[in-house]
């Protein structure tokens, strides 16, 4: 098998090279790494756009498979090759799970709002203030209502599990806008994420972040 991920460092394809450290080589095959710049030509000038209806990461080619969308990729990883990640239909778990995994796309996207604003935009474009404002505000109440639902373990009773994978990019890259001093229960679900050796393999292979520019962006002001 072939497993080849078009990827870029950090981003939300992280979630689909951590669930490939979880799921193993000997299962998946060796893997291939097709590393992408962000807010360059290049993705739209590469053959992304043939695996990804938005040219965006992650995107995936597997044996003859293209499948794009992090959460439809990690559900579908889940399914065929790690049951013990998965929670099929029937399950008790399955609601919660399926909420989870879809919660993490609202956070996600309220991440990539922010980097687009306090990241990319570059002079004379100027970020909003009440963009920004409200949308920190957003992402603060996302993170509170995890803050709200977590217990001592991962995001299910039942154990770690693809929902988990998920929240790789989130917990990365949220402290960067939400100062986490006031959720302990996210802050010690991070850390128990971060002991995974699977996760540990992964940010190994990514190495230093390249992205941000600063250890966490204030609201600018008005």
């Amino acid at each position: 098998m072939t497993f080849r991920l078009h990827h870029v460092q950090y981003g939300r394809s992280f979630r689909v090279l951590w669930l490939y450290e979880e799921i193993g080589e000997a299962v998946l095959g060796p893997l291939e790494i097709v590393e992408h710049r962000i807010g360059s030509k290049e993705m739209r000038e590469s053959d992304l756009g043939r695996v990804s209806p938005a040219v965006r990461i992650p995107a995936l080619e597997m044996d003859g498979l293209e499948l794009a969308e992090s959460g439809a990729i990690v559900q579908h990883l889940c399914e065929t090759f790690a049951p013990a990640l998965d929670r099929p239909v029937g399950h008790a778990e399955r609601p919660a799970f399926l909420q989870w995994i879809h919660f993490a796309e609202t956070q996600a996207s309220l991440v990539e709002n922010l980097n687009l604003q306090m990241v990319f935009l570059r002079p004379p474009a100027k970020p909003s203030p009440v963009v920004i404002k409200l949308t920190v505000a957003r992402l603060r109440q996302a993170v509170a209502g995890m803050e709200a639902r977590l217990d001592a373990g991962y995001l299910l009773p039942g154990g770690f599990s693809g929902a988990d994978v998920m929240m790789g990019f989130n917990l990365f890259a949220i402290p960067y806008f939400v100062d986490l001093a006031s959720f302990p229960k996210v802050r010690a679900y991070k850390a128990l994420v971060e002991k995974r050796a699977a996760h540990r393999r992964a940010c190994a292979r990514e190495g230093a972040q390249r992205f941000y520019a600063q250890d966490f962006y204030p609201v600018p002001e008005a």
